[in-house]
Parts: C-alpha cells; structure tokens; sequence
C-alpha cells in the first residue's frame, strides 16, 4: 500500500514558477517555465476568460509542447504580459526552432482584479519579463497576496463594498514516485468552502463585515437578469504532474480538476467567471491518467483553501484570517 504525501509545489522539476506584483496597483503575475518544453492541456468552464495562445493547447494542434503559463490580473488589459516571458526565454535561446530564432510558446489566462488598486495599472510584458527571470534564476512562488493573487476577491455579487481578499494557493502530494500538484488564484464570484468539512470560509460579508453570507442565496431573491455582477471575476489554475501524458489525456485531467473547483466555489463557472484549469506534464512517470484526475481536484481543493488562508487584508478588504479573529 503506498502513502500519499504532501509536498511542495516547488518539487517538480524542471517546472519553475516566479511571480511578480505592484502591491501599489494591487495587481500581478505567476510564471510556470519549462526550459525542455512541457506537454499542457487546458478545460474552461466559465463563461469570460481573457487568454492567449490558448489553442495551442487543442490537442489537434501541431505543437507537442509549450515552454510557459502565465497566469496574470489586469483582465485582457494584462495579456501582453507573456510579451515579456517570450523575450526572456528568447534572449536565451529556448523555444521552437523557425531557423531564423527559436519562438517561446507561452499561453496566458488573466483574472479581473481592476476594482481593487489602480484600474489603470496592469501587469504588462516589462512585469513578465521580471518574473520569468525569476522563475528562471530564483523561483520566488509563495502563497497569499503574490503574483497573480495579489489582487485576488471573492464574493462580490453585491459590490465591492462586502467582498473579500483572497490570493494564490497552492498543494502537492505523492505517492509512491507519482507528484501532483496545483496552483490557484482565486477570485471567484461565489463564496469558498472547505472542501473537507464544508464550512464556508470566505465570499460574501455581511453588511457590518463582520460574518458571512451566502452568494447564492443573496442571488435568490431577483429572478431578474443582472447584466453586470460586479464587473469581474475568474479562477485560474494549474495542476502540475510528473507522470507522461498526451495533450488530449491532460485536457482530461484539466476537466476532472474542475471538480475540486466545484467542491470548494459556490457559485462556480458563472458567466461572469472565466474559470481555467491548465494541466502540465513535465515527466516520464507511468500513471492512470483517472487516479491523476482524482488527485487533481483534490489538490486544486486544498490550493483554494491555502489561497483563502494564507491571504493578508488589503486594500480596504479584510482576509479570512482577519474575519476568524
């Protein structure tokens, strides 16, 4: 009987991640590089994502592997951001060789973050670059009120007045020589809950900000159609795994993840979420691509969680940890 492990989300090499924020601006971005090229495969189940190069990943497309993810705020004002990843690793020579250069294949999705700092401030390729550097020379990734979690809410259907900081998360497990791991920044419409006991740990405030509410209950009181529930939102993620996959058996595993989205967001993939899951595979471990899809949504559950802990108030908008105390 093998045991399931927890481990960091920084051991899975040769995957490394670096972030980079404006904490002024309240915005920023996280980086996954992979030198050798990684095989991705990609599901969205929200109805407005802002992405890039997000076709690569169909897995009728030509291209086998990719070199990067970014995962940025700013909404589509934030996706030059992979500008500056693609000039760092071009710089570097890693890519796809054309003969002429080699061109980086980097696929971005952004989350919406432009009502909490400086709307006008966005992460941009001069951000990208700084933080595949660092990937690449120091990987810097950690939990809370980092990169692309930096200006991570939830629970926004009634404005940003009763909403909540969040940031990015992340978990790993193994078992046996199989790793898996995720990354998520959440900044979703509906509230959080903990995916093993159920309880709502964040979303939705009460008016005085001193308890929680219910999203979903909040949105039963109108049958009327809301055209603009508060602006935006979008979850992003990525698991990362070092068992050998196809394109098309990690778009799977991207789907099977989603469920751990399901377990811990309510609402979830709302027409006003661009709810992503990128699935990476940097390894030649012999796995069953279901018992990966099971961990996925596991550790995609418990990354949710560590985004929702480990954030610190900001901006004017109180933590989970600030709520409990």
């Amino acid at each position: 009987m093998l045991n399931q492990q927890e481990i960091s989300i920084k051991d899975f090499s040769p995957v490394r991640i670096g972030q980079a924020e404006n904490r002024k601006a309240g915005t920023g971005c996280t980086v996954f590089l992979c030198e050798s090229g990684m095989c991705a495969g990609l599901d969205v189940r929200g109805g407005g994502p802002a992405s890039r190069e997000t076709q690569l990943l169909n897995p009728l497309m030509a291209a086998h592997d990719i070199h990067g993810i970014v995962l940025a705020g700013g909404s589509a004002f934030g996706l030059g951001t992979a500008n500056g990843v693609m000039q760092y690793l071009e710089e570097r020579g890693i890519g796809y060789d054309v003969g002429v250069t080699k061109v980086p294949l980097v696929a971005q999705a952004d989350l919406f973050d432009l009502t909490v700092g400086d709307a006008f401030v966005r992460p941009d390729a001069a951000m990208g670059y700084a933080a595949a550097k660092q990937a690449m020379e120091a990987p810097n990734y950690c939990d809370g009120n980092y990169g692309a979690g930096c200006g991570a809410t939830v629970g926004k259907i009634a404005g940003m007045e009763t909403c909540m900081k969040t940031g990015i998360g992340s978990y790993a497990v193994q078992i046996g020589e199989l790793k898996v791991g995720a990354v998520v920044a959440v900044n979703a419409l509906g509230d959080i809950f903990d995916w093993k006991t159920g309880k709502q740990i964040a979303g939705l405030l009460t008016k005085d900000k001193s308890a929680l509410r219910s999203t979903a209950e909040y949105m039963k009181k109108s049958i009327r159609v809301t055209d603009n529930k508060f602006t935006g939102n979008t979850t992003l993620g990525v698991v990362i795994t070092n068992a050998e996959f196809t394109k098309a058996q990690l778009c799977k595993i991207a789907g099977t993840a989603h469920d751990g989205y399901a377990r811990s967001i309510n609402p979830v993939h709302t027409s006003v979420d661009g709810d992503s899951i990128y699935a990476l595979s940097a390894g030649n471990v012999r796995a069953d691509q279901d018992l990966v899809g099971i961990l996925a949504a596991e550790v995609i559950s418990e990354a949710i969680v560590r985004a929702v802990t480990s954030a610190e108030s900001a901006y004017g908008f109180p933590s989970a940890s600030s709520i409990a105390k």
